[in-house]
Parts: structure tokens; C-alpha cells; sequence
């Protein structure tokens, strides 16, 4: 089973995650090259991938936070 490096690709993002996924496919891609294929680099690439998921959604999250701190504050402004 193979880790397709489709999955570490990141120019469909938001501008604001592209920059917490691109490391992962630079690294990707540098593990395809130097790695002899087997199954612990399906496995490194699984987890790779994995963790690249994981930031992108704490990413996400934090935009939202963000987002959401900024209309409270707005709100709050236009109504004092």
C-alpha cells in the first residue's frame, strides 16, 4: 500500500494553511526520493501524512478562533 504524494499537496488551500502544509510535502517528497519503498516508508509516509493532517486542522481551527475573536471585539466596539 502506497501513500500517494498527491495527498501532501497543498496549492488548493486557503493561503492562510498553505504554509503549515508545505513543509510536509517538501518532506514527502524528500522521504519518496531517498527512501527505498517497502512498507515502513508506506508506514512513515501513513504517519506523515497523518501529522500533516492534524496541523492543517489545529490551523484551521486557530483561523476560526481568530475570526471569531474579531467579531466579538467588533461587535462589542459598534456597540458601546
Amino acid at each position: 500500500m502506497h501513500t500517494p504524494l498527491r495527498y501532501f499537496e497543498y496549492a488548493h488551500l486557503p493561503d492562510h494553511l498553505r504554509p503549515v502544509s508545505a513543509p510536509f510535502e517538501r518532506l514527502a517528497d524528500d522521504l519518496d526520493a531517498c527512501l527505498a519503498d517497502g512498507p515502513e516508508k508506506d508506514a512513515a509516509l501513513r504517519k506523515l501524512l497523518e501529522a500533516k493532517d492534524c496541523a492543517v486542522r489545529a490551523a484551521v481551527d486557530a483561523h476560526a478562533r481568530d475570526r471569531h475573536l474579531q467579531s466579538v471585539h467588533r461587535d462589542a466596539g459598534g456597540a458601546a
